[in-house]
């Protein structure tokens, strides 16, 4: 069974989500330090201006914290202007009504932690796409993992390049082009189901 170690993603991108696709075992890392400016708590979305970037608040507590005690902050509402940019991009796209039920939840209810609603909103996107995984969480901190396909870079900003990003059908598409390795979300309200083989 293969098995790949991801950081943990908000709305994971497209090169994300085929590596969880590809794998057997999903390996989620708890024991990092928090790293700022990632896609551990940002994803971007197709919108009629072109790439819009969607970041979680997040508490301060510590210079040095465990991805796995981030708490979101709710001082601003940031549910209801992520939503509201959801809809707007993608109200127009053919599957946003099929799906938009399985994550108005996530811009409704109060998590606390970052780490456990990204993995909630990962099991969601795989129930919708039908997809059973193993999904396992690191019991500590390994810089050289062996028995996985080390892959936590992905959840880098700088790792964010699609060089065989294989085009598929976007709203905007002909006032932007083809924008490739956005979020999961854009494939899945463009293409639906369709997503399983990008």
């Amino acid at each position: 069974m293969s098995s790949v170690l991801l950081s943990t993603a908000y709305l994971p991108n497209i090169n994300y989500l085929s590596q969880v696709l590809n794998h057997d075992v999903v390996v989620l890392e708890k024991h990092e330090h928090f790293v700022k400016q990632t896609y551990r708590n940002r994803c971007e979305i197709l919108t009629s201006n072109g790439k819009l970037s969607l970041s979680i608040p997040l508490v301060k507590q510590a210079d040095k914290e465990l991805i796995s005690d981030k708490k979101i902050s709710y001082a601003e509402d940031w549910q209801k202007q992520h939503w509201r940019a959801i809809t707007s991009a993608y109200k127009n796209s053919p599957y946003f009504e099929f799906f938009e039920d399985e994550f108005k939840p996530f811009y409704e209810k109060k998590y606390e932690l970052l780490f456990d609603y990204n993995t909630q909103l990962l099991q969601t996107i795989l129930h919708i796409l039908r997809v059973k995984k193993q999904i396992e969480f690191t019991l500590q901190f390994d810089i050289n993992p062996s028995n996985s396909s080390d892959l936590r870079t992905l959840s880098d900003l700088n790792n964010s390049d699609n060089l065989n990003a294989k085009p598929y059908y976007q709203v905007f598409a002909d006032k932007q082009g083809f924008i490739p390795n956005l979020s999961c979300l854009d494939a899945l309200f463009n293409i639906g189901l369709e997503t399983k083989h990008l």
